[in-house]
């Protein structure tokens, strides 16, 4: 038994996944079955049972985490590996809190789907959960990068782990924290945010840790702590790399302990908190500095998972504004503003310094200063690429540099070719309308004399425009 060759199932409705895959775990030695629908899936598994099922979400006939529910309740102890085109935040905890091994997002690696069947084999899957709903923050994306945002939330579905969520400022680390909190078991409990660098460091210990009454100077009364606030669910402390170092000091007492004073208390204070941080700054780098403590660090970074900038994750620049104008049209009562085609993708080639904060702050400016139900490349700000914000229309030169530096970013080169004979074709065109069609006139105005002007016109192909 030990010798026979591993079973594997393979449920997709696109037959070429199908094929890739089983020619990938037959060379590696299983066993494969494919099934393209449903019913056909159903009937062989009243049968028999594969040591490990690879299954898509999205089918026609079939829903796949709908059949992990199902396969939880008549087969707990069957791997599955979920593999999807779509990735979203919602399908990927419902993936793994309705059981599956693995989650991973369509073009897949098939050495890893292999590697994948051989663990899930190995190893039973712990009971599963059942869902609890859809109300995950808006984490969106299909970028590889964002994709494993999600897949380390989904893993900690389950888990009260404490966690360090790392990366630039505005790419949403809050929204992990809060996705953190309502995919774990905590969900039911408070979820507690608290910036650590936007309050002075010696009002910090009282917001955390609060004071007992006549502690200090206007201290009239008790105030509980975010600590104390957040007892049963989760504190999310964030710009934790921003805190003094005798807060540093207290924090890792507590999270020691499990206990903790009241400013001015003598009494030990005992909660049952989760810590969520999050810090901008490359804290193995400040330790190394000598800025921030080491075992404090080693205490926060149990797990890790970093927010990718949105420069290096365009592809999900479109989803983003998409939902951004309709959250924005919402707040303000209106209908939901589109992008033309050259609208978003000046948006999509911009480099987002602020990333998604800043995202979520122009589908609001435009959500109200685009005059049409269609936002034109000319609403957009300059800074993104069009005119909006320029008090003097005429400037075309910068609305020249603009479009060249699009054209140089996104690999295009001689503009020299390209730009010239537009310049002139608009040039020419204005100059005819204002002489009415009286090609010395327009010459005139141009700079140029007549014969030249004529040349220019059949060379650019105006004729046919009369």
């Amino acid at each position: 038994m030990i010798n026979s060759p591993l079973e594997v199932w393979v449920l997709d409705d696109d037959e070429a996944i199908r094929w890739v895959l089983q020619k990938a775990l037959e060379g590696s030695g299983m066993q494969c079955r494919g099934f393209g629908d449903g019913g056909e899936f159903r009937e062989a598994l009243q049968e028999a049972t594969p040591d490990v099922l690879v299954t898509d979400v999205r089918m026609p006939d079939i829903d796949g985490l709908e059949l992990l529910r199902q396969l939880q309740d008549t087969r707990p102890d069957l791997p599955v590996i979920v593999v999807t085109a779509y990735s979203d935040l919602d399908s990927t905890v419902a993936a793994y809190r309705g059981g599956a091994f693995e989650y991973l997002p369509k073009p897949f690696d098939v050495d890893e789907v292999v590697a994948l069947v051989r663990r899930a084999a190995r190893q039973r899957p712990d009971a599963a959960e059942p869902p609890k709903g859809n109300g995950y923050p808006a984490l969106i994306g299909q970028a590889p990068r964002m994709q494993e945002v999600f897949r380390a939330i989904g893993r900690l579905a389950k888990s009260s782990m404490t966690v360090l969520v790392t990366g630039e400022s505005g790419t949403g680390k809050e929204l992990v924290a809060r996705a953190l909190h309502e995919t774990s078991p905590r969900s039911g409990g408070p979820f507690i945010a608290l910036n650590t660098s936007a309050i002075p460091s010696e009002l910090l210990e009282t917001e955390l840790f609060g004071h007992e009454r006549g502690a200090f100077t206007g201290a009239e009364s008790r105030r509980s702590g975010r600590f104390e606030q957040a007892d049963g669910g989760t504190l999310f402390l964030d710009e934790i790399g921003d805190m003094s170092p005798a807060l540093q000091t207290r924090l890792l007492r507590v999270l020691a302990e499990g206990e903790f004073y009241r400013v001015g208390g003598q009494t030990p204070i005992t909660v049952d908190v989760r810590v969520v941080t999050a810090t901008h700054h490359d804290l193995r780098a400040r330790v190394s500095e000598g800025a921030f403590r080491e075992d404090l660090f080693h205490r926060l970074n149990v797990m890790h998972i970093e927010t990718p900038p949105l420069r290096n994750r365009r592809e999900d620049v479109p989803l983003l504004l998409k939902h951004y104008l309709r959250v924005a049209a919402g707040e303000l009562e209106v209908s939901p503003k589109t992008l033309t085609t050259s609208a978003e993708q000046a948006l999509r080639e911009f480099d987002w310094p602020g990333n998604v904060r800043q995202l979520v702050n122009i589908c609001r400016r435009l959500t109200v200063t685009a005059p049409g139900r269609e936002i034109q490349i000319e609403d957009l700000p300059e800074e993104f690429g069009g005119s909006a914000s320029r008090p003097d229309s005429d400037d075309w030169s910068r609305s020249l540099g603009a479009w060249a530096s699009r054209q140089l970013q996104s690999g295009r080169k001689d503009l020299v070719s390209d730009a010239q004979p537009e310049f002139e074709r608009v040039l020419i065109k204005v100059a005819l309308a204002r002489s009415r069609g009286h090609r010395q006139k327009a010459a005139a105005m141009l700079g140029w004399g007549r014969n030249t002007l004529t040349r220019k016109i059949r060379d650019l192909g105006l004729d046919s425009d009369g």
